[in-house]
């Protein structure tokens, strides 16, 4: 599954919205794919770091975090929590840290850019909400799959359409 989002917008050009090209893959998944789950968030984890403290159960957690770079919404200790609880990946419109560590981890990350610096913790966002960014309204629930084309969103699961 190394280059399934071509194939996915070959195959289904009405059922598919295509991400704008904007993030770089970190995690050591080149390609993954699940069912989405939402978090909003601006420079607060808080949010992040409890839901990938969950069971993922092969989900991807989306999160739309305003855009900054100022600091880092994924650091190592979230992401091997992550990969225990059973996370597929973690799409982020923001910053991550710890680019080593989470590049040998077997988890799909793809984010804006990296930034050593922490978030603070108040436990301010939104969970589970419609979020958009990058030309793309990712709705809980649908499926997620991304790889190192792109990012592709689709109301149903599409790989499993054979």
């Amino acid at each position: 599954m190394t280059d399934i989002t071509p194939d996915l917008c070959d195959d289904n050009p009405d059922l598919v919205r295509v991400l704008e090209p904007m993030l770089a893959n970190y995690g050591g998944k080149e390609a993954f794919s699940g069912e989405i789950v939402t978090v909003k968030c601006f420079e607060d984890n808080s949010l992040v770091k409890e839901n990938l403290g969950l069971p993922g159960q092969g989900r991807v957690l989306v999160v739309d975090g305003g855009g900054s770079l100022r600091r880092a919404l994924l650091g190592d200790m979230i992401a091997e929590n992550a990969v225990k609880n059973g996370w597929e990946g973690v799409i982020i419109y923001g910053c991550i840290r710890d680019v080593s560590t989470i590049s040998g981890l077997d988890l799909g990350v793809q984010a804006l850019a990296s930034i050593p610096l922490k978030t603070a913790k108040r436990g301010i966002g939104d969970y589970n909400i419609a979020v958009t960014f990058g030309g793309v309204t990712f709705n809980p629930g649908e499926y997620i799959y991304a790889d190192s084309n792109g990012v592709v969103v689709a109301a149903k699961d599409l790989s499993r359409a054979s």
